[in-house]
């Protein structure tokens, strides 16, 4: 139901349920990622009213709430924080085995918009829909990053690429299965289908880099 790209890397299928709704993701190396995009497979939609809340964990830390997944909304892209960003230059390297995960919980609609209202509150704000050029693109805003439109029409673009090639490969199998009670018919999708869009993306964006938002 959920797909994982850390940016620079292969799409993620290591996806584990740990729960009846919940879903959680190893990210290794996880001092080495700045951009992850989380979206849904397209096979299998969210039972009307409810979505997903993401999440990170570090090590000996707390879960960390990045957003929100829906059928509005099917993906995102978080930039993330880790603690390498703030090393001092003097400072030990940080050590490459750590590995974080990604928690994803299935929830109703009103208690997402709710974790949503607090973390703005907190003073947190989401880290979602910021492109992988934001940390370096040194335009106007807090920390060069793109404004919030461009990083949307980014995301829509990129993850509406994604969904169109990957789902031409979806089969069906022989028998159907429900999410959750919902009936919902199952569509397959192979791994190898987000690898080859993956490749193809990279070298096209390396040979023109405005071809991400076109």
């Amino acid at each position: 139901m959920f797909g994982c790209i850390v940016a620079g890397r292969l799409v993620q299928t290591n996806l584990q349920q740990v729960d009846v709704n919940k879903y959680v993701f190893e990210l290794p190396d996880a001092h080495n990622i700045n951009h992850i995009v989380v979206f849904l497979l397209g096979t299998i939609p969210f039972e009307p009213g409810f979505g997903a809340t993401v999440h990170l964990l570090w090590p000996n830390k707390n879960w960390q709430m990045l957003g929100a997944l829906s059928n509005d909304k099917p993906s995102a892209i978080f930039r993330l924080k880790t603690a390498a960003a703030g090393q001092d230059n003097n400072a030990q390297p940080m050590d490459t085995a750590v590995v974080a995960e990604l928690g994803i919980s299935i929830e109703p609609i009103q208690n997402i918009e709710q974790q949503l209202q607090q973390m703005r509150q907190s003073g947190n704000p989401s880290t979602a829909l910021v492109p992988a050029s934001a940390a370096t693109a040194g335009g106007a805003g807090s920390g060069g990053s793109l404004p919030l439109q461009v990083a949307r029409q980014f995301a829509e673009r990129t993850m509406q690429s994604l969904f169109d090639y990957a789902t031409s490969f979806a089969t069906r199998p022989d028998a159907t299965m429900g999410l959750f009670g919902s009936g919902a018919p199952v569509q397959v999708l192979p791994v190898k289908a987000f690898e080859d869009w993956y490749n193809t993306f990279l070298r096209k964006v390396q040979r023109d880099p405005a071809v991400a938002m076109q």
